[in-house]
């Protein structure tokens, strides 16, 4: 079935915007970079919303139904302060549906224009929309991106420079975190070589890998908190999402070749990739996140050798009353790292 274009195609009809309204939400912590470049390159400004507070994930919660994930209700909450007086002229809301086979979206993505447009129609929300969808309309993000240019009335030659230029930013912000993650893990290396030197190897620093869609484990309120939480501990966390997403993506064939969503399968990859080089694992998920269920659930069923800790992040509580899990599950791997819950039979051995 052939997806049905979103809303806003028609040729200039954004043209006399001056400024884009972008929610600092879902998707935008993995493209943002690019879509702010992109527009920016163009001569337009573009406001971002402020990072997410318990205000905005209020304020998006009574704006959606029960069955929006938290994630969801965060971006609605993200879109309303864009909406005031002069904040923008158009809200930017892509349409996401998949970047080839087996590397497709959460339906959310594909509907959020439409989510956004009902949702504020009594405000008469104008949404600058584009379509993503490689695997049917083949249709990548340069082209959407040059569409929703073209709708701005820009020409197709400033369209295509500006291109050019928010495609070099974003590789270098993707360069940059792939550093940032070889740094931590060469820092990690260093740190546990010099403890087992020293005949401490049971102090050696915990690395813990954050598994979880980056608008979760970047997003300061729905997974900051648990950031701070662990490194507060004294533990380093990485981030499923700084691992280089295609070598990810390729090792995630070897877990499943028939998982729809490319998130979760570089989530996965990751998993695999840095399986022995960190002590545990923290699964997060928004809930009621669909693919998250059937995929954490897969994780904590076929992933072996390694503690995992599997947190629900909701509208009601956010990170509250997760301190004590994560607390928890710390001071066990370090409990372990120091020898603890040895087999009896190898105990026995050892006091023989």
């Amino acid at each position: 079935m052939r997806t049905r274009k979103p809303i806003a195609q028609n040729r200039a009809r954004h043209a006399g915007t001056a400024r884009i309204g972008m929610p600092r939400a879902l998707l935008f912590h993995r493209y943002g970079v690019l879509w702010t470049t992109f527009f920016q390159a163009l001569g337009y400004e573009v406001a971002v919303s402020d990072p997410t507070d318990r205000a905005v994930v209020e304020r998006g919660d009574a704006l959606s139904n029960d069955e929006c994930c938290l994630a969801s209700k965060a971006y609605l909450g993200h879109v309303a302060p864009l909406l005031d007086a002069g904040a923008c002229d158009v809200v930017f809301v892509p349409s996401i549906v998949s970047e080839g086979l087996h590397r497709g979206f959460c339906t959310k993505f594909q509907a959020l224009p439409d989510l956004v447009a009902n949702t504020f129609a009594d405000s008469r929300v104008r949404v600058l929309s584009c379509l993503v969808n490689v695997w049917e309309e083949k249709a990548g993000m340069k082209e959407a991106l040059l569409s929703a240019a073209s709708q701005l009335g820009a020409g197709t030659r400033e369209a295509k420079l500006a291109w050019k230029k928010a495609a070099h930013a974003q590789e270098r912000a993707e360069r940059a975190a792939l550093e940032r993650q070889a740094r931590t893990l060469a820092a990690l290396d260093r740190a546990r070589e010099a403890a087992l030197g020293n005949g401490a190897g049971g102090d050696a620093p915990l690395g813990i890998l954050l598994a979880a869609h980056p608008y979760v484990a970047h997003d300061p309120h729905l997974g900051g908190a648990l950031v701070d939480l662990i490194e507060g501990m004294g533990a380093t966390v990485l981030f499923a999402d700084e691992t280089d997403r295609e070598r990810a993506l390729q090792a995630s064939f070897e877990f499943s070749e028939t998982m729809p969503w490319t998130v979760n399968r570089e989530i996965v990859g990751a998993i695999m990739l840095l399986h022995d080089r960190v002590d545990g694992i923290v699964l997060v998920s928004a809930f009621p996140c669909g693919p998250d269920s059937m995929t954490d659930d897969a994780i904590l069923r076929c992933i072996q050798g390694k503690p995992i800790l599997n947190l629900t992040v909701d509208a009601q509580s956010g990170t509250a009353g997760l301190e004590t899990r994560v607390e928890s599950f710390v001071d066990i791997l370090r409990y372990q790292k120091k020898g603890g819950y040895v087999h009896e039979r190898d105990t026995a051995h050892r006091n023989a």
